[in-house]
């Protein structure tokens, strides 16, 4: 395409947000294609040449694009084949993530129309099997921006935006009222949370934050944390603020000895650090395990890091075990929406059997009278209160120790439901509502308290 004063084609890196958005339509490209989670291939794409390149503001842009288009790929899939007479070409190159993203900026994002088509159209240009497609591209792409309205009438994130098996396991475990809010939730992007060492009020007004009921900090903006006070010098971590519970229902004390297992990227390891335990963070991952000895430093924690897959490891007998054992993460898709698209419904059951070996070996590492706090990020019952009923039908080494009124306390009134009947921790992401988009929800987490008999 050409630049209209002077007739010549100007390059890409000429062009105004076209890398950016070349970006965003690579890591969707990676998701659709490959299933790759999209936070590692953002990154990986961003640290890349052209990523390299962008300001801080069109990485934030690429990083939009992708994220909205993921959250709402349903909706957005459906739009595109509505006006699809026969279906996606074939041999199309990259036509279907460049169409996902151009309609992402056409029916979520503060994006011009023009800029959103305009550039959507140059990426198609740009690639040599898709460029065939330029005219259908540029028309479907405006008559979107046209029906814009219509389409989003319709929104429907349960059905449209969350896959059927997902759907209808939350319409089962939760009712159809519930299963609509978690999938509306899901739909948000979610906030960010600290955990503060200390002095919440004062950290709350230097960092522009709201304090949670839990005692977590909630930024009423988004902005790169790095640079905020307190990040360099140690006084607090990133950390969402359900994630936060477990480590806190533990309720660790100075001088115990716990083993924080499945351990990276570190918060929860922190938080006991942060009590005065003396802590062995075990992780199978030495990448993820290295980051976690950097965050460690980083606040001055002294904490014993082991790379080596939990079930190998033989220490212990430890006063206490935090196990947050690996799962399918559909409690975090507000933050991580490719969760929806990656996982399937064999995917919990192999991480099921998973967590029934973890717990096992957990147990054999406590000391009579030993506490144990299983939890996972799920919102699975498989992952959740069932996998906690079955151990304990089959089990005598260990016994229920419910959250009770002093736990409920901790969390405060707004949370004091996600106490269930039997005594175990169920947050939902449609918690923790606010009139503030920006500053409601809560990852979905599930934790229960187990003593060694």
């Amino acid at each position: 395409m050409t630049d209209l004063e002077t007739g010549e084609t100007p390059s890409t890196e000429e062009i105004p947000g076209l890398v950016a958005r070349r970006c965003a339509m690579l890591a969707i490209d990676d998701l659709l294609i490959r299933s790759l989670p999209l936070d590692e291939t953002l990154d990986r794409i961003l640290s890349g040449p052209d990523g390299k390149a962008l300001s801080d503001r069109d990485r934030g842009l690429a990083r939009a694009i992708a994220m909205a288009a993921t959250r709402r790929l349903g909706t957005i899939g459906e739009a595109l084949m509505k006006r699809l007479e026969k279906g996606l070409p074939d041999h199309s190159g990259r036509l279907e993530s460049i169409l996902v993203a151009g309609v992402a900026q056409l029916l979520y994002l503060d994006v011009p129309d023009h800029a959103a088509v305009d550039l959507s159209v140059r990426l198609v240009q740009a690639d040599p099997e898709a460029r065939r497609f330029i005219k259908l591209a540029n028309g479907l792409l405006r008559t979107i921006a046209r029906e814009r309205e219509a389409i989003l009438a319709n929104d429907d994130p349960l059905n449209r935006d969350t896959p059927e098996w997902l759907a209808a396991k939350w319409t089962k475990a939760y009712g159809e009222e519930g299963a609509k809010k978690i999938a509306a939730a899901n739909m948000q992007e979610a906030s960010v949370d600290l955990t503060v060492k200390g002095d919440a009020a004062g950290w709350a007004e230097r960092l522009d934050a709201v304090i949670l009921p839990t005692g977590s900090l909630r930024l009423k903006g988004r902005t790169n944390v790095v640079s905020l006070p307190g990040y360099v010098d140690g006084e607090w971590w990133v950390q969402d603020a359900a994630a936060a519970l477990p480590a806190m229902l533990l309720d660790p004390k100075p001088g115990e000895v716990i083993a924080d297992l499945c351990a990276a990227p570190g918060g929860k390891t922190a938080q006991l650090a942060a009590a005065g335990a003396t802590v062995t963070a075990i992780d199978r991952s030495a990448k993820r395990l290295e980051r976690l000895s950097e965050n460690m430093t980083r606040l001055r924690f002294s904490v014993e890091t082991i790379a080596r897959d939990a079930m190998l490891y033989n220490g212990g007998p430890f006063d206490a075990i935090l196990l947050d054992a690996p799962c399918t993460a559909t409690g975090t898709i507000r933050r991580h929406p490719d969760v929806l698209w990656t996982k399937e419904p064999d995917d919990m059951r192999k991480l099921a059997a998973l967590q029934s070996r973890l717990l096992n070996k957990a147990i054999g590492m406590l000391k009579p009278g030993g506490r144990l706090v299983y939890c996972t990020c799920s919102l699975e019952p498989e992952e959740g209160e069932d996998q906690i009923a079955a151990l304990l039908a089959a089990d005598d080494r260990v016994t229920r120790a419910p959250f009770g009124k002093d736990d409920m306390a901790r969390l405060g009134p707004d949370l004091a439901r996600a106490i269930n009947g039997q005594g175990e921790l169920r947050t939902l992401p449609s918690m923790l509502p606010n009139e503030d988009p920006r500053l409601q929800g809560i990852d979905g987490f599930f934790a229960a308290r187990l003593v060694r008999t």
